[in-house]
């Protein structure tokens, strides 16, 4: 393998991965670049044309909305764009229900659009599309964006793309207004750790195109569609329902073969007769059908406790250990909210039993808890919860347990046979290639509660993804198993690097710049292994935590390798995580161990020699800093 090495030197605000037309982060190569996004500095903001799509509006997206509130808006309302009526119905009952908590009560309108292709009858390469639009006033909009960054359920760029391409200037339109709507009883208050936190200048929803974007290198939808096929080795793009059986089977780990040696003539995963066989996930009974797709990994969590909110009786749920950013917003704004127990350590199951005592003692009719949700290991401390015993706790108290396997994936830990649910983004390395979105959810059938899940899933579940989306997904997950292992190995010899020049690792330096090394091999090392599969790894994500500010600036400032949003790319990505994800409550997220200056580094395929040295680099930095 040859050495592929960034340099630091990348382009404030372009696309991560460079010369990408949906890539799914952005450049910010800097500390300062970081806080500028944070504090919507016009330096910084005016020079992005990408973004971690549930954070920043694709272009795309916002030149596809500017043209619905043009056509459907009265009154300059802004708007947000979903892929069906239900979704549509969801963004509208949370506007108006966090409106009424805010005490500035608003309104909010929805338009069905049914986009058709000029030419009649329509070819069958190019469906219509029903595009469904929140309208509301422009006031109304950070609450709109708080359903969009939440929930994941918003339309691809990829989506608004295919839109556009078939709507021309001057297309007459036939819009369907919905129903007027009533006042729903509004949720409980915030946690104030977790209220809105800023009004950021970046491109927001419905807003103008920045007129002053980076230029880019962009290919023609023909282009992009040829290239893809021809040398991606994409599927057709009419084949979305069969890359998305390869997807669900991938996932179900139910293939006997899965790679393009065992079919020269093409992908065969999706085949209606491709051989499958027992899942190899270590619970019995597991197919393709007890796996559901979604547009983003975020979308299939918050669809895990709606899930839970509608089969279960009305209970809080408990989110255990410190999650990512949106799993916790989830829990406290949908349904009767959550217990917090921020540190996930065995400590805390202490404390879980006493909550669920304490709930059984006020009323012993009533469900204690919903469910417990936690992360295995978690993001950014990679901590890993005691999933057995939680387990044991889920029987006793015959409570759901989820479980989110992003970070671990299931090539490297099985988790599965102690959930009712299992999570995942696969927008993360199942990927790799960072440039489409999605989430799975899957069912445990050994559970106590597999029928009623499995009952209201098949009642209610809706296939949103959209199948451009599944294609590219499909191509880049062929080789994830082989993926993974490399980058498990390359981590691996990086972490015990830097762990040997650090404060944890009790180096004989005088002045070490690194205080902790957080990664699966050191932190709850006895949790995480007791999921570890024999053959599997400690997973692709570390933290660092740094002796000073000054060490954490300098070590990020220097690392040789692409800087910004999102992880599990097959190239090194890092990221200052509490500023991007914690800016405007630092001192609450210290509480739970999540520093300031902690860094969070996805590694990725490249050369170890050349990986190490970058971050031989970077330390050298840190430490003249220090």
């Amino acid at each position: 393998m040859t050495a592929v090495l960034s340099t630091s030197n990348h382009t404030l605000g372009s696309a991560v991965p460079a010369f990408t037309q949906h890539a799914i982060s952005v450049s910010l190569p800097t500390w300062a670049d970081n806080v500028g996004y944070e504090e919507g500095d016009k330096r910084v903001v005016d020079a992005m044309v990408s973004g971690y799509p549930r954070f920043f509006i694709h272009l795309s997206i916002q030149k596809l909305a500017r043209i619905c509130e043009q056509r459907f808006g009265v009154n300059d309302e802004r708007c947000l764009l979903c892929p069906s009526k239900k979704i549509a119905d969801r963004c509208r009952a949370f506007i108006l229900d966090r409106a009424s908590l805010a005490g500035t009560p608003t309104h909010v309108r929805l338009v069905q659009y049914l986009i058709c292709p000029e030419d009649a009858p329509l070819p069958s390469s190019q469906p219509s599309v029903e595009l469904h639009i929140a309208l509301f006033p422009s006031e109304a909009s950070p609450l709109a964006k708080q359903f969009w960054q939440h929930t994941g359920l918003g339309i691809s760029s990829r989506l608004a793309d295919y839109c556009l391409s078939l709507l021309p200037a001057d297309r007459p339109t036939s819009p369907v207004l919905s129903s007027p709507t009533s006042s729903r009883a509004p949720f409980k208050a915030l946690n104030k750790h977790y209220s809105v936190r800023r009004t950021m200048q970046s491109p927001l929803l419905g807003s103008a195109l920045s007129s002053n974007p980076n230029p880019q290198d962009v290919l023609s939808k023909d282009q992009s569609t040829y290239l893809e096929e021809r040398y991606g080795r994409n599927l057709p793009v009419t084949a979305g329902s069969y890359a998305k059986r390869a997807l669900r089977r991938r996932i179900s780990d139910v293939l006997v073969r899965d790679s393009l040696e065992d079919c020269p003539q093409g992908p065969c995963a999706g085949a209606q007769d491709v051989e499958v066989g027992p899942s190899r996930r270590g619970v019995k009974n597991v197919t393709e059908d007890d796996v559901y797709l979604f547009s983003t990994g975020m979308s299939a969590i918050w669809s895990a406790h709606q899930l839970i909110l509608g089969a279960r009786p009305p209970a809080k749920s408990v989110c255990y250990g410190f999650p990512y950013t949106d799993t916790l917003k989830i829990l406290q704004k949908w349904g009767p909210g959550c217990h917090f127990l921020g540190h996930g350590l065995d400590s805390d199951m202490v404390t879980l039993e006493a909550i669920l005592e304490q709930e059984l003692s006020a009323n012993p009719s009533v469900l204690p808890i919903a469910a417990v949700f936690t992360e295995f290991p978690s993001n950014p401390l990679l901590r890993s919860a005691n999933v057995p015993l939680l387990r044991v706790l889920a029987d006793k108290y015959d409570f759901l347990l989820v479980i989110d396997e992003t970070i671990g994936n299931f090539v490297n830990v099985n988790v599965l046979q102690h959930a009712d649910i299992v999570v995942s983004s696969l927008s993360k390395i199942f990927s790799g290639d960072a440039n489409t979105m999605g989430g799975s959810l899957i069912l445990n059938p050994q559970g106590r509660h597999y029928a009623t899940l499995k009952a209201y899933m098949s009642a209610t579940y809706e296939d949103t993804y959209f199948d451009e989306d599944a294609i590219f997904m499909e191509r880049n997950s062929r080789d994830f198993t082989r993926r993974i292992r490399i980058i498990d190995e390359n981590t691996l010899a990086v972490c015990d690097f830097l762990r040997s020049r650090s404060v944890a690792g009790d180096t004989s330096l005088p002045f070490p710049a690194i205080k902790e090394v957080f990664y699966p091999k050191y932190i709850t090392p006895e949790n995480y292994l007791a999921c570890k599969l024999p053959e599997g790894g400690y997973g692709g994500l570390f933290s660092l935590t740094f002796t000073s500010n000054a060490a954490s600036q300098a070590f990020f400032d220097n690392m040789p390798f692409q800087k910004g949003p999102s992880l599990g790319t097959n190239f090194t990505l890092a990221c200052p995580y509490t500023i991007l994800a914690h800016y405007a409550e630092l001192e609450w997220a210290a509480e739970y161990g999540v520093e300031e200056g902690l860094v969070r580094i996805s590694v990725g395929m490249e050369e170890r020699e050349g990986l190490l040295e970058g971050f031989k680099v970077a330390l050298r930095a840190a430490e003249a800093a220090r």
